[in-house]
């Protein structure tokens, strides 16, 4: 087998458009013959099986690639939450002409089926009516054994972000082990992870030509089964490659370099790189980046990864050391007898590229056959938009730079501005409120590293932990202009920011703050401390306190400036790998001291993929150099304790009291238990929790004060990347 990769891309609008573009758009991508019939088609090119429903915005994954596509000249159709009891409903459309694409929706459907206790939700925020229940548990794997029933010999695509968070062996928390790749178990053709417009426009073209798909292997950002490993290839075992030490050493580790020659101009991120003086490591590291794209990392099989969590821990490591694509190199794992092949991580979207992707003639609505059923994802998101992808956070509970990239991909501001008049002119029940502008992270539009050389060669999983980057331009003007030139738009009376803030980041940026405080929140504005202990925080790569102090000193002083009574609201995680008792004690000690009650939290979920559920399985900690007595990881994995540190950030409920006084006795602090303002939990129990009323709160029919107003509507981040 040949595996040729290249470290160019070709742009998505100048592919030549397939036959079948004669047919224009359609009003909505069909779900039916019938609709298949009014559009003049005889077949479906494509046809895409989601376990969300059908709404054709750019924020639901199925409606980007449908559109695409269709944008690209070919025929798409869509099986919107199938019945998967039989594959008849799968045939719904025919047989496709090129090939079927799986995906499970915007979210993994166990994380969407189950709650971090490994419950059943009653609900489904991307199903019509909010009604659970109506996808299968590891949604792509049986939607793709249903396609195969159908059409035996249809190549089958899978995507979205539960394949590209499940692509290599990964630790499954509601089964309480490691499984093997869903490409395995799906039995499918191809896997695509990431952000897979790229992939999915060579893929059809390929096909459409006649290629075979077996043939398809030199694509980015996917994965496939090979059976034996190429010849012209470099093989390297990956505990040759696990040697960077620790992360938390921060000395630069390249030249520094000279910020006047690199060009950050805000609407410039195709621009060439900067012409940096390429001596020294990084000389050495960019004469290496050639030979990178004919190397092979091979991990740890599956059998040995299942069995020994040390080495699941280091698998995971390296992995998450290999997600630069201008770095990366290929991986191979065997499956128990198969050999699965992943090629590098896709390169970025450009800004003209991302401009294209959001300007297609989206409808912006639910398909008519939902009739007036209420999705509530779509009402959430229905008046938002998407400025960017992407994120350089690097929190270790987080999945989103794994299936997104930590490098950010812009859109330009002519096109955001469009889309708000889009939504102005077109989106039912518009009232002149943005509700976000915003994406994985609101205030990371623009930013990026100063160099793309260096932004090439780097390894580090974080820009900003455990401090911001010298080499990161943290610049924050275009975003400002953004903000501006929005809330100026005719028909607009207000623009909200409702995705989450890196207020370390902003920290960089007081004028940002101030026109953000200013203009932009709408009473409260959310924010993620996650934690205030330094274990904890160490584990999750998240900053200390005092950057939270800052930005809480510097949010009160602004708003005050605007005349403005306005609440930060932190977010906290419970149950954390690296959390103890104390921590969760001093957490709740700090709530209190604060005056905020949480109404609603969550105990961290171990979602696939991530560096913290690899921590919370292992023991160990992959932000290290992973060895038989490297450092052991504090996990919370009993009931009764994950019960225990959900009730510190509650407590203020008189249910949580018993529970928490038998901890904070065994735990020699008995001076918390008892009435006084400094004391956690009174050392009374009443009659029964509806009995009981808070002193602030025993007049209901009083307005709240601020401190009780911010701590009534305090909600708990639950880790997972946002839903789109």
């Amino acid at each position: 087998m040949q595996i040729e990769l290249s470290s160019d891309a070709r742009p998505l609008n100048q592919y030549p458009l397939y036959w079948a573009e004669c047919f224009g758009t359609a009003p909505f991508l069909p779900m039916s013959r019938v609709e298949m019939e009014q559009l003049g088609w005889d077949s479906c090119d494509i046809i895409i099986v989601t376990g969300d429903a059908y709404v054709d915005h750019p924020s639901f994954g199925m409606a980007i690639i449908g559109r695409l596509l269709e944008a690209q000249g070919f025929r798409v159709g869509i099986i919107a939450q199938p019945d998967w009891q039989s594959a008849e409903p799968f045939r719904a459309l025919g047989k496709p002409n090129l090939f079927f694409g799986v995906t499970a929706g915007n979210m993994d459907s166990m994380i969407n089926r189950y709650t971090a206790d490994r419950k059943i939700r009653s609900d489904d925020a991307y199903t019509p009516g909010d009604i659970g229940g109506k996808r299968p548990d590891r949604c792509s794997i049986v939607y793709s054994q249903r396609c195969r029933e159908a059409y035996k010999e249809t190549p089958i695509v899978i995507g979205g972000i539960e394949a590209s968070l499940r692509r290599i062996a990964h630790y499954d928390y509601w089964q309480d082990k490691v499984r093997r790749s869903i490409l395995a178990d799906a039995k499918a053709d191809l896997l695509l992870y990431g952000n897979a417009e790229r992939a999915i426009v060579e893929i059809a073209h390929r096909l459409a030509k006649g290629e075979s798909i077996e043939n398809i292997t030199d694509v980015r950002g996917s994965a496939f089964f090979i059976r034996d490993l190429p010849s012209d290839w470099i093989v390297i075992d990956s505990t040759n490659v696990d040697k960077p030490g620790r992360i938390e050493n921060r000395p630069n580790p390249y030249e520094v370099i000279d910020d006047s020659v690199c060009d950050t101009s805000p609407d410039n991120d195709t621009a060439p790189a900067a012409n940096v003086r390429l001596d020294g490591k990084l000389a050495k590291v960019q004469q290496k980046l050639a030979q990178r794209l004919k190397t092979v990392i091979r991990l740890p099989s599956f059998n040995d990864v299942s069995r020994d969590p040390v080495l699941y821990a280091h698998a995971s490591r390296v992995l998450h050391l290999e997600t630069n694509p201008g770095n990366a190199r290929a991986l191979v794992q065997n499956q128990g007898g198969q050999k699965i092949w992943f090629n590098p991580p896709p390169l970025p979207l450009s800004t003209e590229e991302m401009d294209y992707v959001f300007g297609f003639e989206y409808a912006r609505v639910p398909h008519p056959a939902y009739g007036d059923a209420r999705i509530p994802a779509y009402e959430m998101i229905r008046f938002s938009i998407n400025i960017m992808r992407g994120c350089f956070g690097g929190c270790s509970f987080c999945s989103i730079t794994e299936h997104e990239g930590r490098i950010i991909q812009n859109r330009s501001q002519a096109s955001i501005l469009r889309e708000i008049e889009t939504i102005r002119d077109r989106v039912p029940g518009f009232t002149g409120i943005i509700s976000d502008l915003g994406g994985p992270t609101a205030n990371m539009y623009r930013i990026a590293c100063k160099s793309k050389a260096i932004e090439s060669a780097c390894r580090r999983p974080s820009c900003v932990f455990p401090g911001i980057c010298e080499n990161l331009n943290t610049d924050h003007s275009a975003l400002i202009e953004l903000y501006r030139a929005a809330r100026s738009t005719a028909g607009v009376k207000k623009v909200l920011i409702s995705s989450g803030l890196r207020y370390d980041l902003a920290l960089e940026s007081p004028a940002y703050v101030e026109e953000l405080v200013s203009h932009h929140v709408g009473g409260y504005l959310k924010i993620a401390p996650e934690h205030t202990e330094a274990g904890p925080l160490s584990k999750m790569m998240k900053p200390g306190m005092a950057s939270y102090d800052r930005f809480k000193a510097m949010f009160e002083k602004f708003s005050s400036k605007a005349g403005k009574e306005q609440y930060l609201i932190p977010y906290f995680i419970a149950a954390h790998p690296g959390t103890t008792d104390e921590d969760m004690m001093n957490l709740a000690i700090w709530l209190k001291q604060n005056g905020f009650r949480a109404d609603q939290v969550q105990n961290f979920y171990p979602s696939p993929m991530a560096t913290a559920t690899a921590m919370y399985h292992s023991g160990k900690n992959p932000l290290r150099r992973v060895r038989r007595d490297s450092e052991e990881v504090i996990i919370v994995k009993g009931e009764k304790q994950r019960r225990l540190h959900k009730a510190f950030l509650r407590y203020h409920d008189p249910a949580n009291w018993p529970l928490l006084r038998e901890a904070l006795k065994s735990m020699g602090r008995e001076d918390l238990i008892g009435n006084g303002k400094q004391q956690l939990v009174p050392a009374y129990q009443p009659r029964s929790a509806d009995s009981y009323r808070s002193p602030r709160r025993k007049n209901s029919n009083r307005p709240l004060s601020g401190r009780a107003r911010k701590g009534r509507f305090l909600t708990q981040h639950n880790g997972l990347p946002p839903r789109r």
